[in-house]
Order: structure tokens, then sequence, then C-alpha cells
């Protein structure tokens, strides 16, 4: 029994021995870092630095706490008021003016004032006076021509007249702007002449005329200073 009792006793020696070597070999029999420090991570595909960039709504590229900017939709558009915003077509911002519009024919009348001869020319005020409820404007040179009672133009139009200034003529209701229309006496100038029954009065950017009786004479259609000329409108109902 001695002899097997010392038999066993050296197996389980060995058997420790062998795993105290195995032990401290690390395992797999690698070795181990001498600092005993261990490898730095591998940076994986999922690792996010917070330095880097982000994408942000619709493709903007921002950084760590922006918020990215977005367009006004149709900001670029024109309202009917004409400033571009559709959210204030007025372009008043706030300030309560109503947008204005020019006047049309049916709103308007139109008369011809007295005339005012001097230096050998004839001068009339056309007069365009709104009888609309509304306020309106209108702006630059009316259209003009003399007719028969039956409708037939007697001479050509008449020209603008240089160097007037055009400006835009607000109308409240009742008020009125008016055009100059000159030429040289006939009687001075001996042109051509004929008697209109009518002026016809086109208000700028309109294209139906108004019907105005004329009460000054002779006029000009052709021959020597037989041009006739016409200012652009101006407040009131005179010079």
């Amino acid at each position: 029994m001695s002899h097997l009792k010392r038999a066993t006793t050296a197996i389980v020696s060995v058997y420790a021995l062998s795993f105290l070597l195995t032990a401290c070999g690390g395992g797999g029999g690698g070795t181990s870092d001498a600092a005993g420090s261990a490898a730095p991570p591998t940076r994986t595909a999922d690792t996010v630095d917070p330095a880097v960039t982000a994408q942000g709504p619709a493709g903007a590229v921002t950084t760590p706490g922006t918020t990215p900017s977005a367009s006004l939709p149709g900001d670029d558009t024109v309202g009917p008021g004409g400033s571009g915003n559709p959210r204030d077509p007025a372009g008043a911002f706030g300030s309560g003016r109503p947008a204005t519009t020019r006047c049309h024919t049916s709103e308007l009348t139109a008369s011809v004032g007295r005339v005012d001869p001097g230096a050998g020319q004839e001068n009339f005020p056309v007069v365009l006076t709104n009888t609309s409820s509304r306020t309106c404007t209108v702006r630059g040179y009316p259209g003009a021509a003399f007719t028969t009672a039956d409708g037939r133009q007697l001479g050509p139009d008449p020209r603008r007249q240089p160097g007037t200034t055009v400006r835009t003529v607000t109308l409240a209701p009742g008020r009125s702007a008016w055009a100059g229309l000159r030429f040289a006496n006939p009687e001075i100038s001996e042109a051509r002449t004929a008697v209109p029954a009518v002026l016809l009065v086109t208000p700028p950017d309109e294209r139906e005329p108004l019907e105005v009786p004329w009460k000054g004479g002779k006029v000009p259609v052709g021959g020597n200073e037989s041009v006739v000329w016409l200012s652009a409108l101006s407040p009131g109902t005179a010079p």
C-alpha cells in the first residue's frame, strides 16, 4: 500500500505542476506586453466622433450645436402688390397701407379745359377725373386723337412732349390729373386745318378711349407746323 500511495502522490504532483506552467504562459502559448498595458482599441465603423460634421435634414451640412437654415417658400414670388412677398402684397409690412392699382377707363371721365394761348401756341389741359369709389393711379401719357362725328381720324396722332416729367399720380375719388395738349396756332403756321367733332382720350395703359366733344375750333392736320404735342399727366386740372 505504501508503494501505491507514493505513486499516486507523484502523479498528482506532476499534473499540478503542468497546470501551473500552463497558467503562467498567458494561455495558448502567447506572450504578454512587457509594460503590462493593453493594446489600443480598434476604431469601428460605428464609432462616432462628436467633432465631425453631421448630415442635417434635406442634405444640409451642419456642425454640432447648430440648426440648418431653410428657405421660406414663395418669398421670391411676386404678389399682387408687386412687393415680391405674397405674405405682404402691399409691400407695407404691417403699416396698413392698401395697395393701389391703375385707373381703368370705366372709372374715369375726360374733359378739355379752357385754351391758354401764348407765343403763337394753343394750349389745352386734357383732364382725367376719378369717378369711382376707390383710389387708383395714372402714370405717363394718355392717348389722344381728333375725329369727325362718324369716327374718322383727322391728322396724325399727337406726339409726346419731350422734357416732361413722368410721375405716378394717385387719384382719390373725385380727384383729377391733367396733360397739356399743344399745337401751333394755325392762323400763324398756315397749316392745313380741320374742325374735329370729338377728341378721343385714352388713359395710360388702357385700350378703351373716352369721347370728349371738341370745342376748341380748328386744329392743324397737315402741312407746316402741324405736329400736336401731348405732355405727361400731372396732379390737378390745369397748370
